[in-house]
């Protein structure tokens, strides 16, 4: 285990648990893929093991999140919306990143691997479209070729993002199969894996699919959770946050943040899923809530299934969420009962969106909007008035302006 880097960047702290040697973390993950991706992912997991013992690539990466995604980001205290819970809020400011989201600290380091493996051209998907802007920003700082493949209900909703996507030099392609959502943006992009292998990297962008993507995008991501523990403790003067928050589709931001505080044991987890129209309708996206085991993209996790195993369709307001799987280290983390799910609707999403923009003058994207919503349910009844509650805000609220506008009936 490697020291913290300590150059011109971000401080790094020392790799997180690896999973299995079978890439499972308890009885989730793993590596179900056609055997023509095998060596890919073989290569990929050999690549990425020694490029993260690597002092050089470790250096490079940290100045990188220093000097161009901005980090490390500020832990804000939350005055007037604490007041109005009756809670200690603190949110974690991914929003303030370049490019607006966490989704940026996961691109900058695979596409340095990218690079490494003397790999031309990056694939990615997208839902809300910060994956996708991000990895279209990382593709043009590197000179890279970059196809984004893209739900064609989330190219409508997002188009700011698709705009920004195709300005920054990306091949934007709407996916119109099946429910044209994320899940099926992420089918199309494996599939186009597949036929490109030797000269394409796929840039998964969140916790999931085949080993080693949901350990390589958490230890990319972890640089999330070691800032926080250190800026909270900085502010509770040497404690720790009762409880950590994080809204969660595939797991990314949440597993960064989770990655920082799991050894805590007087720290409770909390993911925040998309409960859409409410979970009683089935028009939803809570797989730890709802979903069972199998297997969907390479992985063995919890997903939507019908009573045949056939993967449901996921709803949420927020195409970030608007998934019916989780990454498998959340599942372990459930089954565990280290982290509990909950989940908030459409409905409290909206509420949340408001009411952190109206208390704090901090305008954040639908997906953390969950987290706000359910905090301001949960406050008095599974969190306690008084407790320390660090809440991470994913991202910025741009993207979702016009969407929430229609929703509240005025510009």
């Amino acid at each position: 285990m490697n020291p913290p880097v300590r150059g011109g960047g971000v401080i790094l702290g020392p790799q997180g648990p690896e999973p299995s040697e079978a890439g499972r973390f308890g009885e989730f993950g793993g590596r179900f893929v056609p055997e023509t991706l095998i060596a890919a992912l073989e290569e990929l997991e050999n690549e990425f093991r020694a490029a993260w013992h690597d002092d050089a690539f470790r250096s490079e990466f940290s100045d990188l999140l220093g000097s161009y995604a901005g980090r490390p980001t500020p832990v804000t205290e939350c005055h007037r919306l604490s007041d109005k819970l009756g809670v200690r809020v603190l949110l974690k400011r991914e929003d303030l990143t370049h490019t607006g989201s966490h989704k940026i600290n996961n691109v900058l380091g695979q596409a340095l691997l990218t690079r490494r493996m003397g790999k031309g051209r990056v694939i990615a998907e997208t839902g809300a479209g910060q994956h996708g802007v991000a990895t279209a920003t990382a593709a043009a700082l590197f000179g890279l070729e970059c196809t984004v493949f893209m739900g064609a209900v989330d190219v409508e909703r997002q188009a700011l993002n698709v705009w920004r996507m195709r300005l920054l030099g990306a091949e934007v392609i709407p996916v119109t199969s099946g429910s044209a959502t994320l899940k099926d943006a992420v089918n199309d992009a494996m599939r186009e894996w597949v036929a490109s292998v030797e000269t394409t990297h796929y840039c998964l962008g969140s916790v999931m699919g085949p080993h080693p993507f949901p350990w390589m995008v958490r230890e990319f991501q972890r640089v999330v959770g070691d800032e926080a523990r250190e800026q909270c403790r900085s502010i509770l003067d040497g404690g720790d946050p009762d409880y950590v928050v994080a809204c969660i589709g595939g797991g990314s931001n949440a597993m960064g943040t989770f990655a920082g505080f799991v050894d805590l044991k007087d720290t409770a987890l909390v993911g925040v899923e998309a409960a859409g129209l409410g979970l009683e309708t089935g028009k939803h996206g809570a797989a730890v809530n709802r979903g069972v085991p199998g297997y969907v993209h390479g992985m063995r996790s919890l997903f939507l299934q019908d009573e045949h195993g056939q993967v449901l369709e996921a709803h949420s307001i927020s195409a970030g969420l608007d998934y019916p799987g989780i990454g498998p280290e959340h599942a372990a983390l459930a089954a565990s009962g280290r982290a509990r799910y909950e989940s908030a609707t459409d409905d409290e999403a909206v509420s949340g969106f408001v009411l952190l923009s109206s208390t704090e003058g901090i305008v954040p994207a639908l997906e953390p909007a969950h987290a706000i919503g359910w905090l301001e349910r949960a406050v008095g009844d599974t969190i306690p008035s008084g407790s320390t509650v660090l809440v991470t805000l994913s991202g910025r609220g741009d993207k979702d302006a016009a969407q929430i506008a229609e929703r509240l009936g005025s510009l």
